[in-house]
Parts: structure tokens; sequence; C-alpha cells
């Protein structure tokens, strides 16, 4: 995409092929337009397509252009906060009330995936938040106490065990989560788009969204080329958006995320190194993950923008980092890297926006898209449907906030992680 290979990189080579989705052209009306062909848009279209609604779908680029095309593809369940802290952002009710969405995605997510026969490259062998020292390993501890009292399946492995799965005894234990897992993340969001358009959905590419404005009892969504009128607009553009619900980018720190894929490793290699095909990331500030693909090639990456200097001091660091992770690999190079842009919110809690009556969207996933996205484009779904209220939702109802000093954070952290890459900072 954007004749970019550092765009999307490995996903955009494996993926399969999207769906043929032309430009809208013309005035058409439906029950619901959405904004947005990522996991939320697509799983959202996808579930009102299924209970009979006609469904129209605007992608400002082609499916999965955003995060969902560029992340790493761990299927997580929960956010970043730890789960005690969340009552005390949301309050108790909201609060337990996402955990419990939440903690149950990925479950939702291989459902989707079977139901519709996806091929995604799908592994369900759980994931590894992998303990940098003593002071790591303790807030491992505390995760998974604070998840096991709301009976998550969660257990913390200690380093020999961690080894064991790793193929590396670089840290001090890990914590497994066996509902997680990963996927190729840019064939999952083009089998949703496949998905909901063989249920009925409409789907058009390169349409970005204009203008939104009212039209008796609905709203018309406008695009260069026609426009759409319905009574509900569902908004699903996350830290990509522009146009109209600019504003949806505006409350969000865009944090750059980049990746590096090696060739294919070789059989010895493969059976040494995530044998159990985990996906993994650690508990430093500026994190590290990692996971293997269908074909065996290590995905590693950290926080960074691979453009300017920062191509050459990422990639070095990448190689540096992996050679003390799995001495095994010896010198290593890399048959793609790509990188995207993290969406943060103050709190690091995602937001439910009712931008008008019958305009509607979540976003702010803060590097978790995959799961809640998934699950927040059905939550959506059934609050059009009717099949619940606002008051139902996982999330309290708020208003789209402009961060201060956005530009300045932005710049503070693409300079900082280059910084600490070029610094030589250990895994």
């Amino acid at each position: 995409m954007l004749n970019d290979p550092r765009s999307h990189g490995l996903w955009e080579k494996t993926a399969p092929p999207a769906p043929a989705a032309p430009p809208l052209q013309g005035v058409a009306t439906a029950d619901a337009v959405i904004i947005g062909g990522g996991y939320t848009g697509l799983s959202s279209a996808l579930h009102l397509a299924e209970a009979g609604k006609h469904v129209v779908l605007l992608e400002a680029v082609d499916f999965g252009f955003g995060g969902a095309g560029r992340n790493v593809g761990l299927i997580n369940g929960g956010m970043w906060v730890m789960p005690d802290d969340l009552p005390g952002v949301l309050g108790s009710v909201y609060g337990e009330r996402v955990l419990a969405l939440l903690g149950e995605a990925p479950l939702v997510v291989r459902g989707l995936i079977e139901k519709h026969e996806i091929a995604c490259e799908l592994e369900t062998g759980g994931t590894l938040h992998c303990a940098v020292g003593a002071e790591g390993f303790k807030e491992l501890e505390e995760r998974q106490r604070q998840w096991s009292m709301r009976g998550a399946p969660v257990r913390l492995l200690d380093a020999r065990e961690t080894a064991a799965r790793l193929g590396s005894s670089a840290y001090a234990g890990a914590l497994f989560d066996p509902r997680a897992g990963t996927l190729q993340p840019l064939a999952y969001a083009r089998g949703l788009a496949h998905a909901a358009q063989k249920a009925g959905v409409e789907l058009h590419g390169e349409s970005r969204v204009e203008s939104c404005e009212r039209a008796g009892n609905g709203w018309r969504v406008a695009t260069a080329q026609g426009s759409v009128t319905a009574p509900w607009v569902i908004v699903a553009t996350d830290a990509y958006s522009t146009g109209p619900f600019a504003s949806v980018r505006e409350e969000q720190v865009h944090l750059p995320y980049f990746n590096f894929a090696t060739a294919p490793l070789g059989d010895n290699l493969r059976h040494s190194i995530l044998p159990g095909r985990e996906g993994c990331w650690d508990t430093r500030e500026i994190l590290s993950s990692f996971r293997m693909d269908k074909a065996g090639r290590l995905v590693f990456g950290s926080v960074g923008a691979l453009r300017n200097t920062g191509l050459a001091v990422h990639r070095a660091w990448a190689q540096r980092s992996l050679k003390r992770i799995f001495p095994q690999l010896g010198e290593i190079g890399f048959e793609a890297e790509w990188y995207g842009k993290i969406g943060m919110t103050t709190d690091a809690v995602p937001r439910f926006h009712r931008f008008a009556d019958g305009i509607v969207g979540f976003s702010g996933y803060n590097g978790r898209g995959i799961a809640p996205g998934t699950v927040f484009g059905q939550t959506l779904a059934r609050l059009v449907l009717g099949e619940m209220s606002e008051q139902d939702l996982p999330l309290p109802l708020t208003e789209p906030t402009a961060q201060r000093f956005r530009a300045v954070k932005e710049a503070w952290y693409e300079a900082g992680a280059q910084v600490a890459h070029f610094a030589g900072e250990r895994f």
C-alpha cells in the first residue's frame, strides 16, 4: 500500500488479497454507514449484516490500512492498565464490565475465524508477557494475582519454564495466557472484509469521507464521488481519523512502533525458538515484542519509526537485541521492515463517543487492537440493533478532547526511542 514496503511490510507480502471494493459513486441509502475498514468497522458491519441490516462501509484507502494491517499480531486479552486500576479509572461498574468483555475477547476472535474460515495464520498457543529482571517479575506476579481473582486462567512461569518455552534464558519469568495467541493481522482484516461482503455488506475502498451532515431523521455521509444516507453512522477510524471525525485522532498521541522480520528460520532454530508459537512481549517501558509467523520468520518489534536516522538506529538495535535474546541465531538479517502508529489516550483506556444522535464509535485501543476492536465492533452492532442501550456498554460516554502538546509528545516518543536504541538499551 502507498507504494511503500515499510507501510505494511511482511503482512502485505503474505496476506491473501482483499475483496473487490470499488469507490463509492452516486447516491445510496442504508440502515447503517460505517466509516473505517479496520477490525472495529468490519466487525460491526459483519454482525449487522448477519442480523439482516443493509450496511455500507466506507474505507479511505484499503481494508486493514491503518493499525489493523501493521501491528504485531498478538491477540491479547485485557488492556495495558492493571486490572485493579480500571475500576479506579472508569468506576466499578464500567471497570469490571470492560475487564469481563476484553478478558474473553481473544476467544471471540477465534470463534469468528473458525466460523468464517478466515485464513490468517491463527496460532492458539497463548501469549507470554516476559519479565525483565526481578522488578519485571514482581509486576507479573501482581498481574497474575489480579487476573486470577477474576477467574482468568493465567499462569505465572518461573525462569526455567519460561526459558523452555522461549528458547532463551534472557527473562526472569513470564505470565502465560492460554486464551490468547497470534495471527497475521492484515490477513485477519481482509478475511473479515470477505466475510462481511459475503453477508451482504456493501464495501467501498478509496472512499474517504469528506462530510457528515444531518439529512431528515438520519445522516448523509459524503465522499468525493458519492453519498450514503442512513439513520446510524459508526465511526471506526481510530488513530488514523481525518475529516469530520478528526477529533478522534486529536485525543490520541501517536506512538510509533516498528517490526522487523527475518527470513524463514531453519528447522533446528524453529524447533528451539518459540516451539509452542506463543506471542511475546516484555515488561520494559520501551518494550520489545517477538513472535513467529507460519513460515518460521521471527518477527521482532519495538517503539520507534523507521524513517530518517531512525531506520539505521532501530535496525542495528534489533539485530543486537535478537543476538542477546537468542544467541543461537548468530548473525541475522531481515527480510521485511515496517512501522505504524499506536493511538494512546491520556489514561491508556479506550473511549466511547456519541458524536450526535445516531453517530457513535469506540476508539483509543492503546496498542491492543485485535481483540478489543473485534468485540467493540460487535458491541456497536448490538447497540444499533437495539439489543443493548448506551447504559449497557462496557465504557461510559465521553466527549472527544484534544490532548495538549500532542505534537511535542509525539516528537518526544519518536526521538526518545531512537536515543534509547542508539545508546544500546538492553532488551
